[in-house]
């Protein structure tokens, strides 16, 4: 069963089309990521399934409803973890809870109920009664993933949930996003910047670019479509890369600050490399093979590597923070 529908969906700003035609659905129960170079139109799509922006054309459903036609509805069945934080930092952990079940009308037994549920399974229980400035960043992030389950809903959103943590809360934020899809039957649609992250949760991807989707699939087929073996050049001068277009064994070029090159049999053709380098004055400093990954799925489909996308994220959430004096 399909939870959630995009049929031509589109939205402009004036001349700008930030989401371009999109047609797209999501299956019940299942974990899918949104991957994109920032603007590509991902938190557009996502303001819109999540009824804060209305489309320009086309229709999304959620669960079979509209989200513009009955946003209501749509509203009391979705939860939402926001990149940004949104916690109120005055009160206790439980206080936050409490607060957003009065929010979503959760009647009081079973919004007790379901906290302590909650407050278990992100392993916050004996942290409920702190003030939740005391909490780390870790600690926030699974407070806001439990707050948005609160009253059950069928779909989750997560936008860029584990950015800026570090790398072992990030696996454990990893683990309870699968325990919610498998034990609740919870529909989630995040985005991510996080190569190993969509690989390891979703079970399907969408690579969203210029308002399109460039690529569907699960992390594997899209994998498998990129090629067996891939090869990493750094190159005395590097742009000299695009010499290598005219080599029958290539098949894509990739350059950058190092360059990337799909062969069309790796093991066979990568000793050609360093003839055809030679016959046309290209001095190779070192080189490096491969097996493929999303990252390169990224880079073949966008023209542009995620790695880079997400240091320009890491820069602007530093800068927001050291605005935000939370630097430290």
């Amino acid at each position: 069963m399909n939870v959630i529908e995009l049929r031509g969906l589109t939205r402009r700003f004036g001349d700008f089309t930030a989401v371009d035609s999109l047609d797209l659905v999501i299956e019940e129960g299942s974990i899918f990521g949104l991957l994109g170079p920032n603007g590509a139109g991902k938190s557009t799509t996502l303001n819109m399934l999540c009824t804060m922006l209305r489309p320009t054309e086309g229709h999304a459903f959620i669960d079979g409803m509209d989200v513009d036609k009955k946003p209501h509805d749509v509203r009391q069945m979705i939860g939402i973890v926001f990149q940004d934080p949104t916690l109120d930092s005055r009160l206790t952990g439980r206080e936050n809870l409490e607060m957003h079940a009065e929010l979503y009308n959760v009647e009081a037994a079973l919004a007790r109920e379901r906290i302590n549920e909650l407050l278990s399974l992100v392993e916050l229980e004996d942290k409920a009664g702190e003030i939740v400035r005391n909490y780390s960043g870790g600690m926030r992030r699974r407070l806001e993933i439990a707050r948005g389950l609160i009253h059950h809903p069928k779909v989750l959103f997560l936008d860029e949930p584990t950015i800026g943590l570090d790398p072992q809360t990030r696996a454990k934020i990893w683990d309870y996003v699968k325990k919610l899809s498998e034990e609740e039957n919870i529909t989630i649609l995040l985005t991510t910047h996080y190569m190993e992250e969509a690989q390891t949760l979703c079970d399907r991807i969408g690579i969203i670019d210029h308002g399109k989707i460039v690529a569907l699939g699960s992390p594997e087929d899209l994998i498998r479509e990129v090629g067996e073996e891939m090869v990493l050049l750094e190159l005395v001068d590097a742009s000299k890369a695009d010499l290598f277009r005219s080599a029958d064994f290539v098949e894509k070029v990739y350059p950058g600050k190092r360059t990337t090159l799909v062969l069309r049999d790796g093991p066979r053709d990568t000793p050609k490399l360093f003839s055809f380098a030679a016959e046309n004055g290209i001095a190779i400093l070192s080189m490096e093979t491969y097996k493929p990954t999303l990252n390169d799925v990224f880079l073949r489909k966008v023209g542009r590597d995620l790695r880079e996308e997400h240091a320009e994220n890491k820069d602007k959430l530093r800068t927001a923070m050291r605005r935000r004096g939370m630097g430290r």
